[in-house]
């Protein structure tokens, strides 16, 4: 085979040499031990604290990009910025379930980081295996792209559908079939016992909610990380970068969190926007597929795709807010 479907079939060389992989997980293993050292003592998170965690957290990425910039080339560190948004908006779109998954199961404050934590790292593993998935799948060949545009477009219409009817919001996480299962396999405890996960009662090892609401966690990143993928794989076809755009996507959770908790419930166009970038992504995939059957076909550059998601997320942001405030100030002055 020869030709653009062959370039489009062998893709480029991995920045991720072994020495920069094996740096990335070490400072990634660093992180997370810091954030469990945070959370062993259980306690309610200030906005001071939240707000000092995300700041770093999103720091952190663009200092990252200077690196790439510096060390390879402005192309990588590009895709990288691009991946990022993109991984960091849907790991927003997660938030929404995590806030369905405490309330629902009625977590106590001073616990709800530590839930938070087990999450991030839950996602992490599973995109970790997806992500090896999915290079292995493009390196069988170019039908691959079309396998994740199909995805990107079930996810989108799925996920307009429910912003549109509000269906997202009406789920029983108690129903999962995850959780249903766990509580007949094991007897569960009517409280909460700090951030234990088993205790002993009567001679007889029982859950704690925490591990049910810890398991209802590692449902929902399933579906995530089934979703979020395919949209960074319509970025860059770099494994490393694919790796690095979620790790510092999903770091910063636990503290964004706290941040947006009041204001997540104001975005509520975000599913919107969120449906509308993995519908685009999908078109990116498919004409990348495309090009390499026939070249005459456009591709969308990277440069594109950041302007086109930043501005999706900033037109949902400022139609959230203000259909909120024309909400609020109706109900004020009825």
């Amino acid at each position: 085979m020869s030709g653009p479907t062959a370039v489009l079939a062998a893709p480029a060389e991995s920045i991720g040499s072994p020495v920069l992989w094996a740096i990335s997980i070490a400072v990634l293993l660093a992180l997370l031990a810091t954030d469990f050292l945070i959370t062993r003592r259980p306690h309610e998170v200030t906005m001071r604290e939240a707000v000092g965690w995300s700041v770093f957290y999103l720091a952190l990425p663009f200092v990252f990009a200077v690196f790439l910039w510096m060390a390879y080339s402005n192309g990588q560190a590009l895709e990288f910025v691009t991946g990022f948004v993109v991984e960091k908006s849907l790991s927003v779109d997660n938030l929404f379930v995590f806030m369905l998954i405490l309330s629902g199961f009625a977590v106590p404050e001073a616990l709800q980081q530590r839930v938070l934590l087990y999450g991030i790292v839950g996602a992490l593993v599973l995109r970790g295996i997806f992500i090896a998935a999915g290079a292995a799948l493009l390196q069988a060949g170019t039908w691959a792209f079309l396998v994740f545009g199909a995805i990107l477009f079930v996810t989108a219409a799925k996920i307009l559908h429910e912003a549109l009817t509000g269906s997202a919001f009406d789920r029983d996480v108690s129903q999962l079939r995850s959780v249903r299962l766990l509580r007949r396999l094991m007897p569960v405890t009517d409280d909460y016992r700090g951030t234990q996960l088993t205790v002993r009662e009567q001679g007889r090892r029982a859950l704690t909610p925490l591990t049910v609401v810890v398991v209802a966690v590692f449902a929902t990143d399933v579906v995530f990380a089934i979703d979020s993928v395919p949209a960074i794989y319509g970025i860059t076809e770099d494994p490393y970068l694919v790796f690095a755009t979620n790790a510092f996507a999903l770091l910063g959770l636990r503290a964004l969190y706290f941040v947006l908790h009041r204001a997540l419930a104001k975005l509520i166009h975000l599913n919107h926007g969120l449906a509308l970038i993995l519908a685009f992504i999908g078109v990116k995939l498919v004409l990348h597929w495309a090009h390499g059957v026939w070249p005459a076909v456009p591709t969308v550059p990277t440069p594109l795709s950041l302007a086109v998601i930043v501005l999706i997320l900033t037109t949902v942001t400022l139609t959230s807010l203000y259909t909120r405030r024309g909400s609020e100030e109706t109900t004020s002055g009825s």
